[in-house]
């Protein structure tokens, strides 16, 4: 018994730990943990219950499970929460009706025993589907293997017993929060649940064993879906090119300030040479970030910044940092503290670079589509204003 105890809070704690990171699927991409209140469900339905009692070894009993003498009909109910979309746990009990198979004095027919009994158990639900086939919140079919132990109780004769388990969930959609159950399962426990607590079996029959087939149905509470976070290296490398452009640009472009400098300090202004000034450095450089994160995706990103922070700070001017969110998830004030935060990010790091913090104004616009696809918006902007 204190095995299974042991066993049993290995698996809760083990889950508990790979639930704390993000879930990498199979297509290699990735998706964010959600709140702990989220993903949670509920399930109810019948089952027939097929018993094989220690007590029957040697007898040579049929091992047929719709005999009436091992099978009794049976309710179960659970609730449980995925921790990711490959993931979870669920607390489970089953019983009332249940069989005592033991000899074979009289016909199998007449023979059999009935007591009331209760399982509960913990399992750790592994959903293959998504772990091997990639994340899909509309698939009509998942395939879920779960692991468990629990304690049960034969009401009849009060009699307890630790079991392990193991089992098969299919599970079909019907809608975004209703799913149709078929299970398996199996509860191998102690020789007393049936009500015996004097069992003679050996190999196979060494324990009661409990075999089931269950109908039933998955209610889904909460937010039930998973956010796919943005593959910052695929959007780099996507745009590697136009990257190296402006980087030569940049390059080219402080230069040229030089050569305007010089130019500058020998003649008068000129409309054309202010004209041509104010078209370099007013291109906003941009500064990426992940899903719902204040943290710079990619150092990259700050190359081209630091360069305008530069010339910034040769020339002592003011620079405007944006910061956006993408309008495709989260609230509008959500949105609008992200977008605040992202630009309080990129000031801090040109604070850094040596630029005055009184010549550095920020501002968030929130949730913004002006970029395609929509992760590119979850950006920061950096320009000269003057």
């Amino acid at each position: 018994m204190k095995n299974l105890l042991i066993a049993l809070a290995f698996v809760g704690v083990s889950a508990t730990s790979f639930a704390q990171t993000n879930s990498v699927i199979a297509n290699k991409s990735s998706v964010a943990t959600n709140s702990f209140w989220n993903n949670w469900f509920v399930q109810g339905g019948v089952d027939w219950n097929v018993w094989y009692s220690d007590q029957e070894h040697g007898q040579n009993l049929t091992r047929n499970p719709f005999k009436s003498f091992r099978g009794v009909p049976g309710i179960a109910v659970a609730v449980g929460k995925w921790f990711t979309p490959g993931l979870g746990l669920r607390v489970k009990g089953q019983g009332i009706w249940g069989r005592r198979v033991d000899d074979d004095s009289h016909s199998q027919g007449t023979h059999k025993k009935g007591n009331k009994y209760w399982l509960i158990n913990g399992d750790a639900l592994f959903n293959v589907s998504n772990m091997v086939v990639g994340y899909n919140p509309k698939r009509f079919y998942n395939l879920i293997p779960f692991v468990g132990a629990g304690i049960g109780r034969c009401m009849s004769t009060d009699f307890y017993g630790m079991y392990l388990r193991a089992g098969i969930l299919n599970e079909f959609r019907v809608s975004k929060n209703i799913a149709i159950n078929l299970e398996f399962g199996w509860n191998r426990i102690e020789g007393d649940i049936d009500g015996s607590g004097s069992g003679t079996g050996r190999g196979w029959i060494s324990h009661d064993n409990n075999v089931y087939g269950e109908l039933g149905l998955t209610y889904s509470l909460g937010k039930t879906s998973w956010n796919v976070t943005p593959d910052v290296d695929a959007i780099n490398a996507e745009h590697q090119a136009a990257i190296d452009a402006l980087n030569a640009k940049l390059r080219d472009a402080e230069n040229e300030n030089s050569n305007l400098r010089n130019q500058l300090r020998t003649q008068p202004k000129t409309e054309t040479v202010t004209k041509s000034i104010k078209e370099l450095i007013s291109t906003p450089v941009s500064v990426f970030f992940e899903l719902n994160k204040t943290n710079v995706a990619s150092q990259k990103d700050l190359v081209n910044v630091r360069a305008l922070a530069k010339y910034a700070k040769e020339n002592n001017r003011k620079i405007l940092v944006t910061g956006y969110a993408d309008s495709a998830t989260g609230t509008k004030e959500i949105n609008h503290k992200l977008s605040v935060s992202r630009a309080e990010t990129v000031k801090a790091e040109l604070v850094k670079m040596g630029i005055p913090a009184e010549n550095i104004s920020v501002k968030g616009l929130g949730g913004v589509e002006q970029l395609s696809p929509i992760s590119f918006n979850r950006r920061a902007t950096v320009q000269i204003i003057d």
